[in-house]
């Protein structure tokens, strides 16, 4: 659940329940707060699952075991996958080595299921693996003036870059990693990691000292997170080859083997998956799931669809049969079928750009 609730409650959150965490659905008016994000500075809390990793031997075993090379300097961090043997994705992750550990930030419902996966792969290895989501608060801060806001507000480090490194500082009294994000919203960003019980402190911090900041919740990065044009674990990711999703940001070709290597890099050598990750302007609003028409012929699925603020009409990420060139395809919403412009991703520029935005081996 949510490490700070009572601020949330103070001011006007609701919540609901995602992957089985607590978390907070909105503040009221999601759409105005995507156009805030969009124009300014907002802080929201995340909920990651959170899974420590330590030993001699932490950056060999991680590194065994994720799609990706995971860093052997402290203050950088890597995006990476676990794979199943068919290569699909079972958890996706960030791994960032803060020197004597490893710390893993998973969906929150993988952790549980991380910790137990690995503690059984550990054989001779000097590896010690533990759930220790409940040991810290982490805090998104999103938006074109999001480095101007930690900057007002960061003591003893300046905001770091590039993507994914970090430094440590301090907000008020309170000890604090600073993260540069990846670009998930198609803005600037950064994630505040810091101790559950400084947690309280650290968000009122960001939102009331120094630069303005305004409180989100999910329903806003789910607008936000399409727009950018960036997949998510639950509607995009789980149980998919990422080769289809072009999520070459999560995969190294040249390092060791990792279960499920052999399929990603077939289907990479082969030149193309069977469907490829677009953009949808559908004239309705469609339900995640609905099928995709050119004509007669079935040729993909909507992952997942929003009513974008920015763009005052419903946009959806969908997958299509990789040699679909239509530039208009039919999609269901309810009993009918309506039209849908075919579009290149993202659908709003903003002041960066996804790091998971979909690339495959031909484009441009």
């Amino acid at each position: 659940m949510t490490v700070v609730e009572e601020m949330h409650e103070r001011y006007g959150a609701t919540f609901e329940t995602r992957a089985g965490r607590r978390v907070v659905r909105d503040y009221g008016r999601p759409e105005r707060t995507t156009r805030a994000v969009r124009n300014g500075a907002a802080v929201m809390e995340m909920g990651y699952g959170v899974v420590v990793v330590e030993g001699d031997d932490r950056v060999e075993f991680v590194d065994n075991a994720v799609s990706n090379r995971v860093l052997d300097a402290d203050g950088e961090g890597v995006y990476a996958l676990l794979l199943d043997p068919q290569g699909r994705i079972e958890t996706d992750m960030y791994v960032y080595n803060a020197g004597e550990r490893l710390l893993c930030f998973t969906p929150p419902k993988r952790a549980e299921p991380l910790v137990e996966d690995w503690s059984e792969k550990v054989f001779i290895q000097d590896v010690s693996i533990r759930d220790a989501t409940a040991d810290f608060g982490v805090f998104g801060v999103h938006g074109p003036q999001s480095t101007e806001k930690v900057a007002s507000v960061l003591n003893g480090a300046a905001a770091p870059e590039p993507a994914l490194s970090f430094v440590r500082g301090s907000m008020g009294n309170a000890g604090v990693t600073v993260i540069a994000g990846d670009g998930l919203v198609g803005e600037e960003g950064y994630e505040v990691v810091c101790t559950a019980d400084a947690a309280a402190d650290v968000f009122d911090t960001l939102l009331t000292n120094g630069m303005n900041a305004v409180p989100f919740g999910y329903a806003t990065w789910d607008m936000l997170t399409a727009e950018a044009g960036t997949p998510l674990f639950d509607t995009e990711l789980v149980g998919r080859v990422p080769n289809v999703l072009g999520l070459r940001n999560a995969l190294d070709f040249e390092k060791g083997c990792y279960v499920g290597q052999e399929v990603v890099s077939k289907v990479e050598n082969r030149g193309r998956p069977s469907q490829r990750l677009v953009g949808l302007r559908p004239e309705a609003l469609p339900e995640s799931g609905a099928a995709i028409f050119n004509g007669d012929s079935s040729v993909g699925e909507v992952t997942r669809a929003v009513e974008s603020p920015m763009l005052e009409s419903p946009i959806a990420l969908a997958l299509l049969d990789f040699d679909e060139d239509a530039s208009t395809v039919q999609v269901r919403v309810g009993e009918k079928e309506v039209t849908a412009d075919v579009v290149s991703l993202p659908f709003v520029d903003g002041s960066d750009t996804s790091r998971r935005l979909p690339a495959y081996p031909n484009d441009g």
